[in-house]
């Protein structure tokens, strides 16, 4: 019985979890807009984010993330992004082609650049 049980919780939590290959790993977009929500949610946190179109008319990016405990242990906060926070965001497109994708990396205002391992130097940023 112990052993059914627990065959039962592992496929359960296999089939859970859903596959990456709905992201075009082999593409890194650029997304600069304005922060409407960052979601601090288990499995995945979410970034929507306010972009222009072409013609100037705005479009709402669904960002994926990995989960709040990674990324706390990574410096983030929940708090680190706020609507209307002025952002630049690099991210792997959905392969269908729809607005949407999984999250790289996060310039702030200030310069500073995030990915979900922590915090990261700016391009052309000395090191000592």
């Amino acid at each position: 019985m112990k052993t059914l049980l627990l065959l039962c919780t592992l496929v359960t939590g296999a089939y859970a979890h859903h596959s990456m290959t709905g992201f075009d790993r082999a593409k890194t977009i650029t997304l600069a807009g304005t922060i409407k929500q960052f979601k601090w949610a288990n499995p995945h946190s979410w970034i929507e984010i306010e972009v222009p179109n072409d013609k100037g008319e705005p479009v709402i990016w669904n960002l994926e993330m990995t989960a709040p405990g990674i990324l706390a242990r990574a410096g983030w906060k929940s708090t680190m992004l706020k609507p209307g926070d002025k952002v630049t965001i690099s991210a792997h497109p959905l392969v269908s082609g729809e607005v949407g994708g999984q999250f790289v990396s996060v310039t702030l205002a200030d310069g500073q650049v995030f990915t979900e391992r922590g915090p990261q130097a700016a391009p052309g940023a000395a090191k000592q």
